[in-house]
């Protein structure tokens, strides 16, 4: 029997491939047949991938690294996609944010994809076909101002530029589309809420309400899982998902209060 999903043989890179969304992606896609590479500052002594190049993606340097080893090591790409971003901006509203806080933001949630896709989507358009993903978030429709002002812009760039690059290259046979996810976290082992219970003398339980409170409310309960994020950016990857493109996928439990 076909199996309901299968990434057999397609070629992908797959970035910030190390923790939570993004390694569940690698071994997900691994596990439907893929031959993945995956790109981070640092590669963990306990890897178990393909194949992996570290890489500083925010410089030009780092992204010409990755360009070469997908070419050396894969012989061209399938699938793209960009799971890297995170936020180190301190708290304070938009007035803590100086230039050099908003050129990290960007630097690490916008440029990187742009400068990726700028070198590898080309190979695609020149074998008709290919999917990038953008893993945006919520925040860029739902932005917290005490403490996401620049990420939430710089994934909201994100955002704008991925549904304009689909316009152009998706008549072309390369599907671009965006997945935005809310809270992720594993169960027991999320920092921000083992902190917070630290912090505040709570149960781990209770720092997670704390947090899901501060996000106006997830009606599902509980933020998403690693393995469900995966889930949804293998389904877009696949030929079941072949007339999606263009499109923002949203999988925050309800959080964001319209589509």
């Amino acid at each position: 029997m076909t199996p309901f999903l299968t990434l057999q043989g397609r070629r992908a890179l797959i970035t910030g491939g190390t923790l939570g969304a993004g390694a569940a992606t690698v071994a997900l896609f691994q596990e439907l047949g893929a031959r993945v590479l995956t790109t981070a500052r640092t590669k963990p002594a306990d890897f178990k991938g393909d194949a992996f190049v570290e890489a500083d993606l925010t410089t030009d340097k780092g992204v010409q690294a990755v360009v070469e080893a997908v070419h050396r090591q894969l012989g061209g790409l399938d699938v793209l996609v960009n799971v890297l971003g995170g936020s180190s901006a301190p708290s304070g509203g938009f007035a803590a944010l100086n230039d050099a806080e908003w050129d990290k933001e960007f630097g690490l949630n916008f440029f990187p994809a742009v400068r990726l896709d700028r070198a590898l989507i080309p190979g695609m358009v020149a074998q008709g076909s290919g999917v990038v993903i953008h893993v945006t978030s919520i925040q860029n429709r739902l932005p917290l101002p005490e403490a996401t002002t620049a990420y939430a812009s710089a994934k909201a760039a994100l955002n704008t530029y991925s549904k304009s690059i689909s316009k152009e290259v998706s008549p072309k046979g390369v599907r671009v589309v965006r997945v935005s996810p809310g809270w992720i976290a594993s169960p027991n082992s999320n920092g921000l809420a083992v902190r917070i219970a630290e912090e505040a003398g709570i149960e781990y339980d209770e720092a997670v309400q704390v947090i899901m409170k501060s996000l106006g409310g997830i009606p599902l309960g509980r933020p998403a899982a690693p393995t469900e994020v995966a889930d949804l950016i293998a389904f877009l990857a696949s030929d079941r998902a072949s007339s999606i493109t263009g499109t923002e996928h949203v999988i925050d439990g309800g959080t964001v209060p319209t589509t």
